[in-house]
């Protein structure tokens, strides 16, 4: 049988620098799901709660002990830099324990017990209620996240804490990185009584269908493009039981200046936006971009002000070259436009290179559609289009064209955030029907990893109303059960009487 190997590749230079593994066949993405599935049939050490809790921590600390190791590869196949990956580890970790003691605390199970009550009409029986894992959940790795969104990412950490094992379809772009990812979880659940399989990396495009095509597969978690992200959503609705497929696809995440806030503080507006739009080299997926500034004086401060910051803003070096060309025909495509302005012209800086830059544009050029249409369509990379708005009916009428977002970022002066009614309250009622995340006079790069977070929103930022990041991210992986008048010896453990595992819960009637 031919194999097909797989190379990590140095984005600096294009070339290649080791073979890690080979593409896997049909027949070996079967035997990894069949043993991730046989790990959670048992309902062995991975059902047991302590267990659970106990892997996390210990995936978090070799992590950390091989951090340098981990750093200086995920480097060479990247080009982010050791101070993006420090911190990109650090909250990998950060994740890992905190899911450990989402665990422990045990509210992530939604426990409720109401009691019977036949004086009702009708009349209550006892029923009692709590979720249980779906079962190997499919995770395909991001290209810009080779640690947060990738094999000991969100993703996986959160399917582990709900108790469903993990086959991840790792990313082209860091291969050597996930294996080494890889071998320290596997580590990590030998040494706290779990089999290895629970987590498991295939490599190759043809393994990702397969994958999510597996009968054995209960769920999928993904974060990539529009194109790729809908073909494995159609594949998980297709197939003969369909199953949830939770999809990060894209994002333009518009930001609104107000007339107000760019007269109040335009250079301030003007340069944090440039140090949003390059942060990663423009390769978050919560990157701006698309923003609406008012015509004016005020306008043109805070566009001179972008100028200026993106003018000083050295090339760099995008994840791959394929995505390198992308962005810079794509760049040139927006630029030839008509009316479109390019005053920091983005694209090639150099044979493996980017330079970071922006396109202007008029609201009512937009908002004649046709080829401007594409516009409104993520450009990955440091780029973003700053649309000029007449008044808050144009601009709206800009906003009312967007699809959906991860986030939606307004730049309000200090009198419109007193809360009074106005255009401002208006406009936070606009982009809540747009976008999962709502960001006020900051900027919508870093996202926190908090109980209250949400990473998602209206297709195609995401294919369901679920959070890829934050506490709730595990109930991705759950379904409820209830039990209906079920003695309490047979009764799972979590929704016995005595409430022998001492969990949070919510109890009705007497």
């Amino acid at each position: 049988m031919t194999t097909t190997p797989v190379w990590s590749v140095d984005p600096r230079t294009g070339k290649q620098r080791e073979q890690v593994a080979v593409e896997a066949t049909p027949q070996e993405v079967d035997e990894a799901v069949r043993a991730a599935h046989a790990a959670h049939a048992a309902r062995g050490p991975l059902a047991d709660a302590t267990v659970r809790a106990a892997f996390l921590r210990a995936a978090a600390a070799l992590l950390d002990e091989a951090a340098a190791h981990v750093i200086e590869a995920a480097d060479a196949e990247t080009a982010l830099g050791p101070n993006r990956l420090t911190g990109e580890l650090a909250r990998t970790t950060g994740q890992l324990r905190a899911f450990a003691d989402a665990v422990d605390e045990g509210s992530y199970l939604d426990v409720r017990i109401d009691r019977a009550d036949p004086s009702l009409s009708p009349p209550r029986p006892e029923l009692r209620r709590y979720k249980v894992p779906l079962g190997v959940v499919a995770v395909y790795a991001a290209s810009n996240f080779p640690l947060a969104f990738s094999v000991p990412g969100g993703d996986t950490a959160s399917a582990l804490a709900a108790g469903c094992p993990v086959v991840v379809k790792a990313h082209p772009d860091h291969p050597a990185t996930s294996e080494l990812c890889a071998s320290l979880l596997r580590r990590a659940a030998v040494a706290t009584g779990l089999p290895p399989e629970v987590v498991t990396v295939v490599h190759g495009f043809d393994a990702g269908l397969e994958l999510i095509r597996h009968p054995l597969v209960a769920a999928a978690g993904f974060t990539g493009s529009i194109r790729g992200g809908r073909a494995l959503f159609d594949a998980a609705a297709a197939r003969p039981v369909p199953i949830p497929f939770h999809g990060e696809l894209g994002s333009l995440n518009p930001v609104v200046v107000t007339p107000a806030a760019a007269a109040e503080r335009a250079e301030e507006i003007g340069a944090g936006l440039a140090g949003s739009v390059t942060l990663g080299l423009g390769q978050f997926c919560v990157k701006p971009g698309l923003v609406l500034v008012p015509e004016g004086a005020a306008g043109d401060r805070l566009t001179g002000a972008l100028t200026k910051a993106l003018g000083e803003t050295e090339p760099g070096v995008l994840l791959d070259h394929r995505m390198r060309d992308n962005f810079v025909s794509g760049v040139r495509e927006r630029a030839g436009l008509p009316g479109v302005d390019a005053p920091v012209t983005p694209g090639s800086g150099g044979e493996h290179t980017v330079g970071a830059g922006y396109l202007t544009v008029t609201a009512a050029d937009l908002l004649g559609g046709g080829a401007y249409d594409l516009l409104l369509e993520e450009c990955f990379g440091p780029v973003t289009v700053v649309v000029r708005y007449a008044d808050q009916g144009e601009a709206g009428a800009v906003l009312g064209r967007l699809p959906g977002n991860l986030s939606a970022t307004l730049q309000l002066s200090a009198a419109e955030t007193e809360g009074a009614p106005g255009p401002a309250a208006e406009l936070i009622g606009q982009v809540t029907g747009l976008a999962g995340r709502i960001v006020v006079n900051g900027w919508p790069t870093g996202v926190a990893v908090a109980p209250a977070q949400h990473h998602g929103g209206p297709y195609p930022a995401a294919t369901s109303h679920s959070t890829s990041v934050g506490g709730t991210a595990i109930e991705r992986w759950l379904r409820p059960v209830a039990y209906q008048s079920v003695p309490d010896a047979l009764l799972p453990a979590e929704l016995r009487e005595a409430n022998p595992l001492g969990l949070p819960r919510r109890v009705t009637g007497g």
